[in-house]
């Protein structure tokens, strides 16, 4: 018996742990990083961690385990729901998505996605979204909240699900994630900032039973200049949870890569929450837990049919405990994480219960729907927690509308426009605004991307609604081709309605599946034609693009009737109030693009090109390093249709007075990192089998996963510990805590990292005739080194009061030691590539429209632009 369990042990677990790699290029490593860090070294969470180890030390090795995974899909009333551990006062944690609302609810709020609040270029209206998405999240008694999304970036326009994210840059991407994690937890919700890392397809993003998710390979610098930057910002702002891709890096899958979790994220980054697989991500149990993974979910095994109730960890995790494959400190430092987050977000005091079901909308159903038999009860208490919430939803949809082209000034419309409408975009689904799950289709008015990242519409205010309550004067063709009966009046005004879509990868919408496979960067539902055809009955026509990201204009952009386009990229459930409030005037147009609108597809670089199918594990590799978006425009010296940040206004502006001031010396190195301090003392005895047994006469539910485990299982799980036959621990493995890299010291790394080197400061001035809000853009251009470096990168950004004409503001912007420093992969270090030089400090409304240059080196401001294209 003994050899079988041994036997089984090994085929079940070390198969998974060393699992089949294909070959990557030459040159892209996941090295091996371990012991996992213990967390509990930083001062802001030592009070939190302290509470947390003396309650894991009360905790028997089954409790312990029950809270590191879920306990099956659909096995609870959220998509996401662990163990408990209620002898020592801890529930089962409600794990919910998404980045833009509660999904799957009601009486919540449907607030505009992430790129959307990109596009506002608001650090404030940020962070205010996310207080209200955490108060929503609360109000449900939901514990983590499964947002904000920072990767994808959008390395790849047609992505499927670049739309959660803020933006194609990383700093732009770092803002919104960092001010989002700090309003959501503000109110108590734990945040969770995803997908680590380089997660930029959804096609063969997964591992399956018969082939391997595809590996993102790229180099290191690359990795912590673009991709891990604005995780290092969320962990910087304390976020609570981190959830790991479901791709590989450099072969090596993210849910069990030790140099990802436990060296970056963990030792370099001070990472002191817990890190989480992506549903179903997980594909080994020992590896990953050594490689720093704290809580598996939703639980199941990715490669066997939920229905059988099969988990890596649960009943695993306690019979590798016992049996010695997995030191017992690690299980208590990622239980320590885990109920760390829950003390430091002040869970323990009164925090509501989930009272809502994602399964169903019904008052009543199954306690566990995943199981063959459920007991029954209520599960939907229908609270309503969207409060005053729709304002800044409004607030945000309506600060990202971009205007993008404004000939003649055909806008803002006169009160007393005659307009003829175009487009299903323009009116409400007719079959019901939550007819397709997850938002799975494009119909209607389109206000999200599909997949986990949307929420259900508690109503869309569409923008036919708005002009109805606009008291409008006009016909509406509620049709993607030109109405037979379209007879255009001389003084008529043509507002043709079109949209882009895409999502996560579980869903396939008009043969796209998840990515912009088939529609590419066009527009759905011929709406190229649409205009084409309205532009040939009418010589003023004004065209509102909801989209996910870039799309191809140039076939009807240039047309003499086509005077003005805005991107009201994607607004949640507040699509028409909002867009009425510009179109009329009521306010000018103040959002900027957060990625490059191109002139063609052809001007992205080759690399950046979905991967189709592959024999073995797909390779996608990022050869084109730091080069995306902006980035790759200037260097290829191809001018885009419109720039990164572009935006006009229906007023004008003025950037006057710059001044750099000097703040923090800088020298090539940052100073030397601060020591750890100190963390919980574990103990690495392996507890008694009696812990992990079954209770007496447990009403078991049909593939619920549980911790515990038989009694002669766990006994003889307890003899293997003294067996000569070990778990193959991988190449590298130490069971010895490290001291911690160079590059590290606190939450996001180095403090000194983060040291203001310059302050920067702009004058800006409204010179035009209506009141409007400006957008100052700061870039960097590095000096000449021996390190490669785009032309131009947005380090900060600021938006200015809503000026009335003639009024000035002066904003403040500033440069960290990061902001000028490259990554080097030698020393593994932050520096200054050249110490002395003058670095360029451009500001302006638009990455092509820069106004002022400051130098580092005279300290001095001219107005001046720079040579791009």
């Amino acid at each position: 018996m003994l050899s079988f369990i041994l036997l089984s042990l090994s085929s079940y677990v070390a198969g998974a742990a060393i699992e089949r790699r294909d070959a990557v290029p030459a040159g892209y490593v996941a090295p091996p990083y371990y012991p996992s860090p213990h967390g509990g070294w930083v001062s802001d969470w030592s009070e939190s961690f302290r509470k947390a180890s003396l309650l894991v030390s009360r905790m028997t090795l089954a409790e312990k385990t029950n809270l590191t995974a879920g306990s099956g899909i659909f096995m609870g009333r959220c998509v996401g729901n662990t163990g408990s551990a209620e002898r020592v006062g801890i529930p089962q944690l409600c794990l919910q998505d998404g980045p833009l609302g509660v999904r799957n609810t009601d009486h919540n709020t449907a607030f505009p996605a992430g790129i959307t609040v990109g596009a506002t270029f608001d650090k404030d209206l940020m962070r205010r979204r996310g207080v209200a998405i955490g108060e929503e999240f609360r109000g449900k008694g939901v514990n983590i909240h499964l947002g904000p999304s920072v990767g994808a970036l959008g390395r790849k326009p047609r992505g499927g699900r670049n739309w959660e994210g803020f933006g194609s840059d990383p700093v732009l991407q770092a803002f919104g994630g960092a001010l989002s994690v700090e309003g959501i937890q503000s109110v108590g919700v734990i945040a969770t900032i995803k997908h680590l890392i380089a997660n930029e397809q959804e096609m063969y993003r997964m591992y399956s039973a018969v082939k391997p998710g595809i590996s993102s390979n790229l180099d290191d610098r690359t990795l912590h200049e673009l991709y891990l930057w604005p995780f290092a910002e969320g962990v910087r702002s304390g976020v609570g949870s981190v959830m790991i891709a479901y791709n590989a890096v450099n072969g090596s899958a993210c849910s069990q890569n030790s140099y990802l979790i436990n060296g970056i994220l963990k030792d370099e980054l001070g990472f002191q929450g817990f890190v989480m697989s992506d549903w179903l991500a997980q594909i080994s149990g020992v590896a990953s837990a050594l490689a720093g993974l704290d809580m598996s979910m939703p639980g199941d095994i990715h490669t066997v049919p939920v229905v059988l109730g099969s988990s890596y960890w649960m009943y695993e995790y306690s019979r590798a405990i016992l049996n010695g494959s997995i030191p017992v400190d690690r299980l208590d430092d990622s239980v320590t994480r885990i109920l760390a987050a829950y003390f430091q977000m002040g869970q323990d005091q009164n925090y509501p219960r989930p009272n809502f079901d994602t399964n169903t909308q019904n008052a009543e159903g199954p306690l566990y729907p995943g199981a063959l038999i459920s007991p029954s009860g209520v599960v939907n208490e229908f609270v309503n927690v969207q409060a005053n919430h729709a304002e800044v939803a409004r607030e945000v949809a309506r600060d990202a509308i971009t205007l993008l082209k404004n000939t003649g000034n055909v806008l803002p419309l006169p009160r007393n426009s005659t307009l003829k409408i175009f487009g299903t975009d323009a009116e409400k689904n007719p079959d019901g605004i939550n007819s397709c799950a997850d938002q799975g289709c494009n119909k209607g008015t389109l206000g999200m991307g599909w997949g986990s990242g949307s929420a259900r519409y508690p109503y869309m205010d569409s923008p036919i609604d708005g002009f109805k309550a606009r008291g409008a004067s006009y016909q509406f063709f509620n049709t993607d081709s030109f109405p037979s009966n379209s007879n255009p009046s001389p003084n008529d005004t043509a507002v043709v309605f079109v949209t882009a879509d895409s999502g996560e990868n579980y869903i396939t919408v008009e043969n796209n599946p998840g990515d912009r496979t088939s529609s590419n960067l066009n527009l759905w539902h011929n709406g190229d034609r649409l205009i084409q055809d309205v532009a040939a009955k009418y010589t003023n026509i004004i065209v509102v693009v909801h989209t996910v990201g870039p799309v191809l204009l140039d076939g009807w952009h240039d047309l003499p009737s086509v005077k003005a386009i805005l991107f009201a990229h994607l607004p949640g459930q507040e699509a028409g109030a909002s867009l009425m409030e510009v179109l009329y005037g009521d306010v000018s147009p103040s959002g900027h693009l957060p990625y490059t609108v191109p002139k063609s597809e052809d001007d992205y670089s080759d690399s950046v090109s979905l991967v189709g199918y592959q024999i073995g594990q797909p390779q996608d590799t990022f050869s084109e390093g730091l080069y995306i978006d902006y980035r790759h425009f200037h260097k290829a010296n191809i001018k885009p249709r419109y720039a990164f940040g572009h935006g006009l206004s229906y007023t004008n502006f003025s950037f006057s007075n710059a001044v750099l001031t000097g703040v923090t010396p800088l020298r090539s190195t940052p100073p030397t990192r601060p020591a750890k301090g100190a963390t919980p003392a574990y103990s690495t005895a392996i507890p008694p089998a009696s812990e992990a047994y079954w209770p007496e006469n447990f009403s078991r539910i049909w593939r619920y996963l549980y911790s515990w485990l038989e009694k002669a299982d766990a006994d003889n799980a307890a003899k293997a510990a003294s067996s000569t036959t070990k778990y193959p621990y991988p190449a590298g493995y130490s069971n010895v805590q490290k001291p911690g890299p160079s590059a590290g010291g606190a939450q996001g790394g180095n403090p000194a990292l983060f040291d203001v080197a310059y302050d920067v400061s702009v004058t800006v001035t409204n010179t035009g005739s209506r009141a409007g809000k400006a957008v100052a853009q700061l870039y960097v251009q590095f000096p000449t080194s021996s390190f490669d470096t785009p032309i131009l990168q947005l380090r900060d950004f600021e938006k200015t009061s809503n000026l009335a004409p003639g009024a000035s503001e002066t904003l403040k912007l500033r440069l960290t030691r990061k902001d000028l420093s490259v990554w080097d992969v030698v020393s593994q270090n932050w520096i200054i590539p050249n110490l002395g030089g003058d670095y360029g400090v451009w500001i302006g409304d638009s990455s092509d429209n820069l106004r002022l240059r400051c130098g580092t080196a005279a300290r001095t401001c001219v107005g001046n632009q720079p040579s791009l294209v």
